[in-house]
Protein backbone atom coordinates (compact mmCIF):
# COMPACT_ATOMS: atom_id res chain seq x y z
CA UNK A 1 0.00 0.00 0.00
CA UNK A 2 1.20 3.31 -0.94
CA UNK A 3 1.97 6.04 1.72
CA UNK A 4 0.91 9.66 0.80
CA UNK A 5 3.22 12.15 1.96
CA UNK A 6 1.75 15.29 4.33
CA UNK A 7 3.00 18.65 3.30
CA UNK A 8 3.25 21.04 0.16
CA UNK A 9 2.71 19.68 -2.68
CA UNK A 10 5.36 20.05 -5.48
CA UNK A 11 3.15 19.87 -8.45
CA UNK A 12 3.70 22.80 -10.53
CA UNK A 13 -0.02 22.78 -11.25
CA UNK A 14 -1.38 22.65 -7.99
CA UNK A 15 0.41 25.45 -7.21
CA UNK A 16 -0.23 27.88 -9.47
CA UNK A 17 -3.93 26.89 -9.19
CA UNK A 18 -3.31 27.63 -5.31
CA UNK A 19 -1.49 30.90 -5.93
CA UNK A 20 -4.21 32.24 -8.37
CA UNK A 21 -7.05 31.58 -6.01
CA UNK A 22 -5.08 33.08 -3.88
CA UNK A 23 -4.09 36.15 -5.80
CA UNK A 24 -8.02 36.50 -6.72
CA UNK A 25 -8.86 36.26 -3.07
CA UNK A 26 -6.56 39.43 -1.87
CA UNK A 27 -8.08 41.43 -5.03
CA UNK A 28 -6.51 44.53 -5.93
CA UNK A 29 -4.98 45.48 -2.39
CA UNK A 30 -1.51 46.13 -2.30
CA UNK A 31 0.67 48.25 -0.50
CA UNK A 32 -0.11 51.29 -0.64
CA UNK A 33 -4.10 50.85 -1.90
CA UNK A 34 -6.70 52.41 0.09
CA UNK A 35 -9.85 50.25 0.28
CA UNK A 36 -13.28 50.98 1.43
CA UNK A 37 -15.45 47.95 2.74
CA UNK A 38 -18.65 47.80 5.25
CA UNK A 39 -16.20 47.61 8.23
CA UNK A 40 -14.18 50.99 6.64
CA UNK A 41 -11.43 52.68 4.88
CA UNK A 42 -7.97 50.86 4.95
CA UNK A 43 -4.57 51.96 3.91
CA UNK A 44 -3.06 48.58 2.67
CA UNK A 45 0.68 48.44 4.38
CA UNK A 46 2.17 44.84 3.47
CA UNK A 47 0.08 41.86 2.02
CA UNK A 48 2.14 38.56 2.83
CA UNK A 49 1.35 35.31 0.89
CA UNK A 50 3.76 33.10 2.40
CA UNK A 51 1.72 30.46 4.03
CA UNK A 52 3.44 29.52 7.01
CA UNK A 53 4.07 33.73 7.76
CA UNK A 54 0.26 34.57 7.13
CA UNK A 55 -0.65 31.85 9.22
CA UNK A 56 1.45 33.11 12.37
CA UNK A 57 0.22 36.62 11.92
CA UNK A 58 -3.53 36.04 11.85
CA UNK A 59 -2.85 32.73 14.63
CA UNK A 60 -5.10 30.65 11.97
CA UNK A 61 -4.01 27.21 10.70
CA UNK A 62 -5.61 27.40 7.21
CA UNK A 63 -4.29 30.91 6.66
CA UNK A 64 -3.09 31.49 2.76
CA UNK A 65 -2.33 35.26 3.13
CA UNK A 66 -2.37 38.21 5.46
CA UNK A 67 -2.81 41.65 4.63
CA UNK A 68 -1.96 44.60 7.18
CA UNK A 69 -3.41 47.63 7.02
CA UNK A 70 -4.33 50.79 9.13
CA UNK A 71 -8.00 52.47 9.17
CA UNK A 72 -7.49 55.83 7.40
CA UNK A 73 -10.66 57.48 9.32
CA UNK A 74 -9.40 57.19 12.70
CA UNK A 75 -6.20 59.15 13.50
CA UNK A 76 -5.28 57.10 16.69
CA UNK A 77 -5.29 53.89 14.43
CA UNK A 78 -2.86 50.86 14.86
CA UNK A 79 -1.81 48.64 12.23
CA UNK A 80 -3.60 45.21 12.22
CA UNK A 81 -3.40 42.13 10.00
CA UNK A 82 -6.62 40.91 8.30
CA UNK A 83 -7.57 37.17 5.82
CA UNK A 84 -10.53 38.73 4.68
CA UNK A 85 -11.13 37.85 0.87
CA UNK A 86 -11.74 40.88 -1.90
CA UNK A 87 -15.37 40.57 -2.53
CA UNK A 88 -17.95 41.99 -4.84
CA UNK A 89 -18.98 45.15 -2.01
CA UNK A 90 -14.60 46.03 -1.30
CA UNK A 91 -14.08 48.89 -2.97
CA UNK A 92 -10.83 50.52 -4.11
CA UNK A 93 -10.67 54.33 -3.22
CA UNK A 94 -7.24 55.08 -4.52
CA UNK A 95 -4.92 53.12 -6.41
CA UNK A 96 -1.52 52.85 -6.56
CA UNK A 97 0.97 53.16 -9.58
Amino acid sequence: MATRKSGPTTDPDINEALRQVVAHQIGPRRPGVIYQNTDGAFRVLTVTTDPSEARRILKRRAAQFAITVIDVLRPDAEPFAVGSVWTGSDRVLKAVA
